[in-house]
């Protein structure tokens, strides 16, 4: 996964999230933050979604800086959660000049069970609650 697609994820996450946000009752959604950990280091930088099984309500997250997460107005209900998270690799040109700047070469982190095909499932209650991700090789 390129930095460009974790960027557009990340943006998608957000405009998810604010979408979420205009509409419904308080007690319909939930403030969710914890810790995201994978093989026992924390997660550097990547997004959360909390997809809902029903199909319905719309899909909710938030980004991973340094390990900890905030998702806000998250629909109550099962949800699947997808993580997804990149790790740089090495650096290359951007243009084949010389002066060309260098971008990072990079792999996902974290394996697709916990982002493309998760099994990670969260029940969301309504108001702030707290929920870590330890996620395993």
């Amino acid at each position: 996964m390129s930095v460009a697609r974790l960027g557009s994820a990340i943006g998608l996450v957000f405009v998810l999230g604010v979408v979420t946000g205009c509409g419904g009752g308080g007690s319909d959604l939930g403030d969710l933050s914890g810790a995201v950990t994978y093989d026992g280091k924390p997660v550097e930088d990547g997004a959360i979604s909390f997809i809902p099984v029903d199909g319905k309500s719309p899909t909710a997250g938030g980004t991973i800086k340094d390990g900890k997460y905030t998702a806000t107005k998250v629909p109550v209900g099962a949800t699947k959660v997808s993580i997804t998270a990149v790790k740089v690799i090495g650096k290359k040109k951007a243009y084949d000049t010389p002066d060309s700047p260098e971008i990072p070469i990079t792999e996902p982190l974290v394996p697709a069970k916990y982002n493309q095909t998760t099994e990670l499932r969260y029940d969301v209650k309504g108001g702030v609650q707290t929920k870590d991700f330890q996620l395993a090789k």
